[in-house]
């Protein structure tokens, strides 16, 4: 899967920046939350009133420390409620990038654009849905680590999304492929979730 293919990528260059943070006093639980409060406030600020590439720029910069803070983790030791405070904070920056996307689109375009909006919904529940399938299948004692649009995935397409809508490059249907290609993909996510907890289920109780 691309995101512990990204996770093995970075890690050569987070280890070290985890390092000094650790030495610094920085907390993982700190790091998540100033990603988080940074994240949401670029997507609320700039993606709302249509600025892409500097939302964009401002949003990726933040999502990255996500993957600084669970490094600084396996350094000071991770913690039970750090993990759920990490889970909650992604919650929370994916909500608000697809909020403020579908705030713009229904206050700011065409009404024929307004599609959009349908498309930011969309992605919020079918995003929801996959990280519910993989806690509720862990929480009975399954594996549920698969998909083609895991958290990762959904980032890079809605975020490659906006950078090109608001890039030189202009290209002002950019998004929207964006936004439905992920609709497709997320989609196909909660079915193959699915269908692995019940091949494993099927197993066990054979």
């Amino acid at each position: 899967m691309l995101t512990a293919y990204l996770r093995v990528v970075f890690a050569r260059y987070l280890t070290p920046l985890a390092a000094t943070l650790a030495r610094l006093g920085f907390t993982p639980d700190a790091i998540t939350v100033v990603g988080t409060v940074g994240a949401t406030a670029g997507a609320v600020v700039l993606f709302t009133q249509g600025l892409w590439f500097a939302g964009t720029m401002v949003v990726w910069g933040f999502v990255m420390l996500d993957m600084v803070d669970g490094a600084v983790a396996r350094i000071v030791g991770p913690s039970k409620f750090g993990a759920v405070l990490d889970s909650t904070c992604d919650r929370i920056v994916d909500a608000a990038i697809f909020a403020a996307i579908a705030w713009y689109y229904a206050f700011n375009t065409h009404p024929a654009q307004r599609a959009m909006v349908l498309a930011c919904l969309i992605c919020l529940v079918l995003g929801a849905l996959t990280s519910y399938i993989r806690a509720r299948a862990e929480g009975v004692g399954f594996t549920c680590n698969v998909g083609i649009a895991e958290r990762t995935e959904r980032l890079i397409i809605v975020l490659v999304g906006t950078f090109l809508n608001g890039s030189p490059l202009n290209l002002p249907y950019a998004l929207a492929i964006a936004l439905w290609l992920l609709v497709a993909a997320s989609a196909i996510t909660v079915v193959q979730r699915l269908a692995t907890v019940y091949k494993q289920a099927q197993q066990r109780e054979a």
